[in-house]
């Protein structure tokens, strides 16, 4: 049995709200936030989703994120790329990061989700004549890098200021916190050539070498740590889907199960044209999930652990998951959680978001 050696630990969560009044479950997603800050994890991540109820703009979210919360890091998986204007997308990210005191933490990956349905409406002319994958990724990260435009005497005025043109504000730190969701053996080796930090999660896009989840997803690490750069560590974080029943009621516990049951067929064999592998779920006690966790030979092999929260479940439901997963696993795998800033009266949080304690 492997020995995992866990030291960062963040979750994910999809950011759900209801159709016809998205405030409130956006708000829960925020306290969310709080309340994984309050626990000790070291990171708090949101999807961004397009068309659907989620977040459509991460750099919106995790600003608002930064106002409420002090320490913990505030991570998206993934933006789409395809979506976004490269300039553009570096000035939200930049202006969110330095708002956050330097806490950004942004995940690209490929691809236009519904691409049918908003291609035409992100661009002007023929979409499909725009390259819309890593060649995309790269201009955005360097955007980051915030080089000056123009020539070297070219300086533009504005009110009270002239100087030489960049992205603004700038943080020349953001750059090394830019991750990229890998999915297949090639986008692991053009993340890694291009120096960015690893995301993989609970789905393979592409069984490229094995049907085996674990062992395709070990050869992608491996291939992305063997092509980092010299003096580049390139930050691995894995993700995985943990429900524990500890602390949750009877009733609760069915509807756990019912989840696991309706998606464990995909982890059966290959799915669709692209072969696409996935992890199974783990929900069951945390002395279950423990067992499971110490067999998995990818969770031996990496420092970083992503909680992700399935979709559509209640707050509730991840405080208590979040809850569990901090006491009664996370410290069994290694992980010990910093100290909490306690400098706010009571609430850790309350005088940066004006809440109440839950």
């Amino acid at each position: 049995m492997n020995t995992p050696a866990i030291s960062s630990l963040a979750f994910l969560t999809p950011g759900n709200f209801a159709d016809d009044d998205p405030y409130p479950g956006l708000e829960d997603t925020l306290q969310l936030f709080e309340y994984g800050e309050r626990l000790g994890y070291d990171g708090a991540w949101i999807r961004q989703r397009h068309l659907e109820h989620g977040v459509g703009s991460a750099a919106v979210f995790l600003a608002a994120a930064g106002q409420r919360t002090r320490t913990i890091e505030l991570g998206t998986a993934v933006i789409p790329i395809g979506y976004e204007s490269p300039f553009r997308l570096a000035e939200d990210l930049s202006l969110a990061d330095v708002l956050s005191r330097g806490r950004l933490q942004p995940g690209f990956s490929t691809g236009m989700p519904h691409a049918d349905l908003l291609g035409d409406l992100v661009y002007d002319g023929d979409w499909r004549q725009f390259d819309l994958s890593y060649g995309r990724v790269a201009r955005v990260v360097e955007n980051l890098r915030g080089a000056y435009l123009g020539e070297p005497d070219t300086v533009i005025a504005s009110p009270g200021n002239t100087q030489r043109p960049r992205l603004q504000p700038h943080d020349p730190d953001l750059v090394d916190r830019v991750w990229f969701g890998a999915a297949s053996l090639r986008s692991a080796r053009w993340a890694a050539q291009t120096g960015l930090n690893l995301l993989t999660g609970n789905i393979i896009a592409a069984g490229e070498t094995s049907d085996d989840f674990t062992t395709a997803q070990a050869e992608a690490i491996a291939e992305y740590r063997r092509l980092l750069p010299p003096g580049r560590p390139g930050r691995v974080a894995v993700g995985r889907v943990i429900v524990p029943l500890d602390g949750a009621d009877a009733t609760t516990r069915d509807r756990y199960r019912a989840y696991a049951a309706s998606r464990h067929e995909r982890t059966l064999a290959p799915q669709g044209e692209r072969r696409a592998l996935f992890a199974p779920d783990l929900v069951g006690t945390s002395e279950e999930i423990l067992e499971r966790l110490h067999a998995d030979p990818v969770i031996s092999a990496v420092s970083e652990l992503r909680l992700e929260l399935p979709y559509e479940f209640h707050r509730s439901d991840y405080e208590q998951i979040l809850d569990d997963v901090r006491h009664r696993i996370a410290p069994e795998l290694g992980w010990r959680a910093g100290p909490v800033d306690r400098s706010a009266e009571g609430n850790p949080v309350a005088a940066v978001s004006g809440y109440p304690p839950d």
